[in-house]
C-alpha cells in the first residue's frame, strides 16, 4: 500500500545507496531487530493493536524484507476491516514466504470478506498446495465451500480431518455436524 511504501523509504536510503529503488545490501537490513520488535508487537496486537502497528512498521523499517512482519502487519489490518492495506500486506509476505501457507490463507479471508468467494476458494487451495495438511486452511476452505454451495470431490475427507483432529471441540463437532446432514441428505 501507498501509506505503507511511503512509511518505509526513509529506511532504505542507507548509506552508499543512490536511492530508494537501489537494491538493499546487507548492511541496509537489520532482520534480527526486525524479529525482535515482530515478536514485541506480536504481544501486543490483541490489547495495544496501536502500538503493535507501530512496532511493525519500525521492524519493517529495519528490514523490509522481513514476511513474518509484513503477514503480522496484514492481520492487523484485516481486524480493523482495513482489507486493500491487509491484501498488501499478505502479497508482500506471500511472496517472502513462499513455503508457509498462513499468508495465503490469510489472503484468502480478505477475499472473502471482500465477497469474492471464488477467489478466496482459488487462494485457500494455494495454502494447501504449499502445506497439505495446514488445518487452519482445511477448516476455512471447507467452511466456505459449504456456506456457499460450492462442496466437491474434495469437501468429505476435509470434513473427516476436521472431524479428527479439528484445531477445537467446537470444529471437530462442526464437522461431525455436516457430516451427517450430508448422509441424512443421501439417504433414500
Amino acid at each position: 500500500p501507498m501509506l505503507c511504501a511511503a512509511a518505509l523509504l526513509p529506511a532504505c536510503a542507507g548509506p552508499g545507496r543512490t536511492g530508494p529503488y537501489a537494491p538493499l545490501t546487507a548492511a541496509d537490513r537489520d532482520p534480527a531487530r526486525a524479529q525482535r520488535l515482530m515478536l514485541e508487537a506480536a504481544d501486543l496486537a490483541d490489547q495495544d493493536p496501536v502500538r503493535a502497528e507501530a512496532l511493525l512498521r519500525e521492524a519493517l523499517t529495519a528490514d523490509l524484507y522481513h514476511g513474518p512482519a509484513h503477514n503480522n502487519l496484514g492481520v492487523l489490518y484485516l481486524r480493523q476491516g482495513r482489507l486493500y492495506e491487509a491484501a498488501g500486506e499478505f502479497e508482500w509476505a506471500r511472496k517472502l514466504m513462499p513455503g508457509h501457507p498462513d499468508p495465503r490463507m490469510n489472503l484468502a479471508l480478505v477475499l472473502e470478506r471482500a465477497g469474492r468467494i471464488d477467489e478466496a476458494i482459488a487462494t485457500y487451495r494455494t495454502a494447501l498446495e504449499v502445506y497439505p495438511d495446514h488445518l487452519p486452511t482445511i477448516q476455512a476452505l471447507t467452511r466456505i465451500q459449504l456456506m456457499h454451495n460450492r462442496a466437491d470431490t474434495t469437501t468429505p475427507a476435509m470434513l473427516e480431518q476436521i472431524a479428527l483432529r479439528g484445531e477445537t471441540p467446537a470444529w471437530r463437532e462442526w464437522a461431525k455436524a455436516q457430516r451427517a446432514r450430508a448422509e441424512a441428505r443421501e439417504m433414500p
